[in-house]
């Protein structure tokens, strides 16, 4: 028997000089080699450059074309990403709508003493109370210490005859109406929660004071809530 299992041609892929002996590799001399190369893997197996494609150069006319479109991708490309980092950061810059809500000037010079008005800010009532005189000397003679959410009147103010309150009962969130109640200030219809010209609770289930909002004065006449 022959050492090698002789075939006419090569099999692609494979150089004549890379054939192994069949004992090497284990073929039985009715297989074709391609198969018993493919059943038989051995190291000895060397491949060359003549069964290799060659892809010649591409045309210049159509290497150009590629890179135009290539480059026009790419600017495309940027400016999509571009107007998703604009859209992104307009999308977290506030509107002015939402400015005007964060806000609120209030102009004091129409209010009368011992009046009060309402306004609106962020979707809540606010109370400016115009006090007179007489109002800020009750407000001041009150034991602080009697108080369910003890709090002195001078720290509820900016100006002693300016109060200014949000309108919600720290109840359960209902409005309680002005210049009502048995101590002069506010008297919540809903659960009969009284509060003193300064806000404070002083009779009913409301545990806390009328919060009092952040504000400024501008000027004499001018009020900046927020």
């Amino acid at each position: 028997m022959s050492n090698f299992l002789m075939i006419g041609k090569s099999p692609p892929g494979l150089s004549s000089d890379s054939l192994a002996s069949a004992h090497d590799i284990g073929l039985v001399q009715d297989l074709p080699a391609t198969v018993a190369a493919i059943k038989n893997p051995s190291a000895k197996i060397v491949y060359d450059e003549c069964n290799h494609e060659r892809y010649l150069p591409g045309d210049p006319s159509k290497r150009a074309f590629a890179y135009f479109v290539l480059t026009g991708g790419r600017f495309v490309y940027a400016s999509l990403i571009r107007l998703l980092i604009l859209k992104f950061v307009l999308s977290m810059s506030a509107s002015k709508d939402v400015l005007a809500l964060a806000s609120l000037e209030v102009d004091l010079s129409s209010i009368e003493p011992g009046t009060t008005v309402t306004v609106k800010w962020r979707g809540k009532p606010v109370f400016i109370r115009h006090r007179t005189e007489d109002d800020i000397k009750l407000a001041n003679s009150i034991d602080v210490g009697s108080l369910r959410d003890p709090q002195e009147d001078a720290l509820r103010v900016k100006k002693p005859e300016w109060l200014v309150v949000i309108g919600v009962c720290t109840h359960l969130g209902c409005i309680p109406l002005p210049n009502a109640g048995d101590f002069g200030g506010w008297f919540c219809p809903c659960h009969g929660s009284h509060y003193d010209i300064s806000g404070r609770i002083r009779k009913g289930p409301a545990p806390y004071n009328l919060e009092v909002p952040t504000y400024t004065f501008l000027d004499e006449n001018k009020l900046l809530i927020g």
